[in-house]
């Protein structure tokens, strides 16, 4: 998928992206990528692929210093600065290509939710894993969200928590999918189940030394509320998976 393909996807989602935040997969998914970012008073962080922000506010309201985010997509930027000066906190917001990053300078941090799994071969996603790298100091650390690489389609299915995947084409690279959220009206889009080899192999063309994937977690105030039983499968077969590399 091309930038211009990725960013017309988002272009056409923008400020509704809000709306997906109330399905269930989101508990587990913000629950683990806020434990996974752990303590960052005082650090620099860069959000790759922000979105509409939110994942730049939460770095910012748990004590971060700068907090930039970066989106190839100027409606999801548009919808991040307006919630910027809808709640000031000190975020800025910038339109760029991961795979392609202007100089913005160090950052202790670099977070990604959702943007490796957009690249469709492996030149752009070692771009994108070494525009993060470029931009940490030695020991900084790159962590994100992507869709899980043993993610397998005999089940159990992601259905029941909010998304539907539809494969759509396979290759040496991945698999292509179409995710439906639940919503009314739905939200569609593609991305892809990229191997696990191939991440490894970009992640070390870019410089970092070790992936390490981190699973996601279901805390506890949302087992209380749906019950154990209801995330056996979320569990049994993740649809997305958290990654953290260190410089």
């Amino acid at each position: 998928m091309t930038r211009e393909r990725t960013a017309a996807q988002y272009d056409v989602i923008g400020a509704r992206w809000e709306d997906a935040r109330s399905l269930p997969t989101v508990h587990p998914e913000r629950a683990s990528f806020l434990a996974l970012l752990g303590d960052v008073t005082g650090l620099d962080v860069l959000d790759l692929a922000c979105g509409d922000g939110f994942y730049t506010r939460q770095a910012k309201m748990l004590g971060a210093d700068r907090v930039v985010g970066a989106d190839v997509s100027e409606e999801m930027v548009a919808a991040a600065r307006a919630a910027e000066e809808r709640a000031p906190l000190g975020t800025r917001y910038v339109a760029a290509d991961a795979a392609d990053l202007p100089d913005l300078g160090r950052f202790d941090v670099v977070t990604a939710a959702y943007l490796l799994n957009y690249a469709r071969e492996e030149a752009t996603l070692t771009a994108m894993c070494r525009g993060a790298f470029e931009r940490l100091p030695r020991g900084g650390r790159f962590i994100g969200v992507t869709q899980n690489p043993r993610f397998s389609f005999e089940g159990p299915l992601p259905d029941t928590y909010g998304f539907a995947f539809e494969p759509l084409a396979a290759s040496d690279f991945g698999t292509r999918i179409r995710v439906t959220a639940a919503l009314e009206p739905p939200i569609t889009f593609e991305t892809c189940l990229i191997r696990p080899e191939v991440y490894e192999a970009a992640f070390a063309a870019a410089g970092f030394t070790k992936l390490s994937w981190v699973p996601l977690h279901v805390p506890r105030a949302t087992i209380e509320r749906f019950g154990a039983a209801y995330w056996e499968g979320f569990l049994a077969n993740p649809p997305v998976v958290m990654f953290e590399a260190v410089r």
